[in-house]
């Protein structure tokens, strides 16, 4: 299978390129403004920048479209900005997909829901809260009501190996290793699905062997909080210097609000593979420490 991965310098892309390489799937990944080795150059927002791969002669059989502006407070400031990265690219790679004969894969979010009663089953009612939340609902409509096949997976609280270590698990690890002091105030309010990456690439490969379509939650086993979330990481470095204060979503004061009681239930995607084992946050960490 052909496989073409936009945004594969970041945390899903990344193991996504790994993984479906280890599978020996013929696969090309692409950034924008992270370069990295052996990917190659390509803007979703003009098509016809002319350093861009050359997408339609490749002819994937599939693009996964990992791209996004994710940062949730900046997108609720800049919501034109929002839109270029987020809808206007989708839709820009659907267009190159239709010449492809490509199907779609979009990395969706618990971002498309208000938060009052998750976690989420796939088929239920949508209702955002924030600019980034439209934005990513819009762009998953305008992916489903393509004319190509479709797939679109919900993520949510993505961590694991990536370049950057831009994740939030990772930037702890990471500041840990370094013997940098944290200082920490978490919210104890807003609950989610800590997901591994390199779950997501796996659950993908399954789906896209299989040749399915429509929606799919992928989510970690543990529902937790941001502030058991950094417990259950600093427990792994007893020298660790830090603070940590656990406080409320409100009193943050963000621009964009949260989705409180987020993550999802994996309805559909454990029904149709009950023996896929997933693994978790302790997991990850004791391959870290070793």
């Amino acid at each position: 299978m052909k496989v073409f991965i936009v945004g594969a310098s970041g945390l899903v892309g990344s193991n996504c390129l790994q993984h479906f390489n280890q599978q020996h799937w013929n696969v090309k990944g692409s950034y924008f403004s992270f370069p990295q080795d052996g990917l190659v150059y390509f803007n979703t927002l003009d098509l016809n920048d002319a350093q861009n791969f050359n997408l339609p002669d490749w002819k994937p059989d599939v693009i996964l479209h990992c791209g996004a502006l994710t940062h949730v407070d900046y997108c609720e400031n800049h919501e034109e900005e929002s839109y270029q990265k987020t809808v206007q690219s989708t839709k820009n790679l659907l267009n190159v997909g239709r010449q492809c004969g490509a199907k779609m894969v979009y990395l969706s979010t618990d971002y498309l829901f208000d938060g009052t009663d998750g976690p989420y089953t796939e088929d239920a009612p949508v209702k955002p809260l924030s600019v980034y939340g439209r934005h990513k609902l819009a762009a998953e409509q305008a992916v489903l009501n393509a004319e190509n096949p479709a797939l679109v997976l919900r993520v949510t609280n993505v961590y694991g190996h990536e370049a950057r270590g831009k994740n939030f698990v990772a930037r702890i690890v990471q500041q840990c290793q370094d013997g940098v002091a944290l200082t920490l105030k978490l919210p104890y309010d807003q609950f989610a699905n800590p997901t591994n990456a390199a779950d997501i690439a796996r659950c993908l490969f399954l789906l896209l062997r299989d040749n399915k379509t429509g929606i799919y939650n992928i989510a970690g086993t543990d529902y937790m909080n941001r502030v058991a979330l950094a417990q259950r990481v600093l427990q792994y470095f007893p020298k660790a210097n830090y603070s940590l204060e656990a406080i409320s979503t409100a009193s943050l004061a963000q621009p964009a609000a949260r989705p409180l009681l987020g993550g999802f239930v994996m309805k559909k995607f454990s029904t149709e593979y009950p023996e896929y084992q997933f693994s978790n946050i302790d997991d990850y960490l004791k391959t870290i420490i070793k």
